[in-house]
């Protein structure tokens, strides 16, 4: 999709390993897995908590210039969802396009239907959907 993908945890890459190798669920990754035991980048990221020395799980795309455009996150016990991360992310490619238009909630893909803010359509969006 032309980007890179890097998972970071305050796990140790050994801690990594173990999980690769033993979880079938992290089988096929093939994106470097950073290993934060010092919660240096999750501090950076603003999902470190000092109380319990654990991160939040935070979901970041940055853009190539840099700029954070979209972030998520969540309490340590709730899985993320591979499928909407993906649709945020191509939503936020499109739209870095489309500077003019918004994105619905339930905008999948290039062709979906996206929308054009303005003052009728405040209330009537539901019907701008044509939902």
């Amino acid at each position: 999709m032309g980007c890179d993908v890097v998972t970071v945890s305050t796990d140790t890459q050994f801690v990594h390993l173990a999980w690769q190798r033993s979880e079938k669920e992290l089988a096929q990754v093939r994106y470097p897995m950073g290993a934060d035991p010092t919660g240096k980048v999750a501090r950076l990221f603003g999902v470190y908590d000092e109380a319990t020395g654990l991160a939040l799980r935070g979901t970041f795309i940055i853009n190539p210039q840099g700029v954070l455009i979209n972030s998520e996150v969540s309490y340590y016990n709730l899985g993320r969802n591979i499928d909407e991360l993906v649709r945020k992310f191509k939503a936020n490619l499109y739209m870095s396009k489309k500077t003019n238009e918004v994105c619905p909630s339930k905008w999948k893909d290039e062709g979906d239907k996206t929308l054009t803010p303005s003052a009728a359509m405040v209330g009537r969006v539901h019907e701008a959907l044509g939902s």
